[in-house]
C-alpha cells in the first residue's frame, strides 16, 4: 500500500488491518482526529512517533512544540505544505510495515 491508498482508506470506519502506532496516528490525523492521533504518539518514545508528534503540533500551529519533536525525531523542521508532509511521513512509515 502506498500513501495515496492509505489516505483513501481514511474514508472507511477503521484503519487497515495491522495499522498500529505512529501509522495509526497518521490515519487519524488525516481524518482530522487530532486528539486520537496525539494520544497514540504521546507516550511512544520512538523516532517515528516523535516525527508524527511534530507533524501534529505543526497542524495545531504550535511551532515551538513541533520544533522540539522534530529534534527528538532527528528530522529537519517541516516546511513543506502539511498535506505533502503527511504523505511523506505516511509513505515512510508504510515502508516499515
Amino acid at each position: 500500500m502506498d500513501a495515496a491508498a492509505f489516505k483513501k482508506s481514511t474514508e472507511l470506519d477503521a484503519p487497515p488491518a495491522g495499522t498500529e502506532g505512529p501509522l495509526k496516528a497518521m490515519w487519524h490525523a488525516a481524518r482530522g482526529e487530532w486528539d486520537k492521533a496525539h494520544a497514540i504518539v504521546q507516550d511512544d518514545e520512538s523516532k517515528a512517533a516523535a516525527w508524527v508528534h511534530a507533524h501534529l503540533h505543526r497542524i495545531e500551529g504550535d511551532n515551538d512544540n513541533a520544533r522540539y519533536w522534530y529534534d527528538k525525531a532527528d528530522r529537519s523542521v517541516g516546511t513543506m505544505p502539511i498535506d505533502e508532509e503527511w504523505s511523506a511521513i505516511a509513505g515512510s512509515l508504510l515502508t516499515l510495515r
